[in-house]
């Protein structure tokens, strides 16, 4: 079972659609109990960061989904969720992150559209089990801020955008996707898929 992490924030509907779309069992819930007792858990994100890490303190979500990643057991933060991940934000004022990953999420500075809305290309930066047998594809992108992680390491893939932008991050079973791969096409669920696919029983993702 897929815990779909409900803070109060967040594109719950279409993301338990989709995975159930992939064949697996999706619970949209926001009790620690289960949520740790799940093979997977999404932490998925629409809003501003400091009403996010707000909700997630308010609701004890904040440490149980700290507890959920020292599991081991994998974990995926969607858009928002996925910056939600780092330590810090400076969207609307200085944040404080869940610093899963150690790194800064900042706004897109210079003079073109923000938001970043729309398809662009992914470039892989190095392996992981997301990508296993994958070619890079399109995905949806909408956001005014993007994550400067502190390790390169934990840079698994960009996309350009006037700049090399960060679209997928992982450290062990901790990954991000700054785009919304459930509105991302064929390649978007692919890219899912390989998610879902490291919860138990399924393949193992280590290499």
């Amino acid at each position: 079972m897929i815990a779909i992490i409900d803070y109060g924030m967040g594109n719950l509907h279409s993301v338990s659609k989709a995975v159930e779309r992939l064949g697996c069992e999706a619970l949209v819930t926001s009790d620690p109990e289960r949520i740790l007792a799940a093979d997977g858990a999404i932490l998925p994100g629409v809003g501003a960061f400091g009403d996010a890490m707000a909700n997630l303190h308010a609701t004890g979500l904040a440490d149980t989904t700290k507890e959920y990643a020292a599991s081991g057991k994998p974990l995926l933060g969607i858009c928002l969720g996925m910056q939600l991940l780092f330590t810090e934000s400076e969207e609307h004022g200085e944040h404080q992150g869940l610093d899963l990953l150690p790194g800064r999420v900042v706004r897109f500075q210079g003079n073109y559209k923000v938001p970043h809305m729309g398809w662009n290309d992914l470039i892989f930066k190095q392996e992981s089990p997301l990508f296993k047998g994958v070619k890079p594809g399109h995905v949806y992108f909408v956001h005014s801020y993007h994550a400067l992680p502190e390790r390169e390491s934990d840079l698994l893939a960009v996309t350009d955008y006037h700049q090399p932008v960060t679209a997928i991050v992982g450290r062990g079973s901790v990954f991000g996707m700054q785009f919304h791969p459930e509105k991302s096409g064929e390649f978007g669920m692919t890219l899912l898929r390989k998610f879902t696919d490291m919860t138990v029983g399924k393949t193992n993702w280590t290499f």
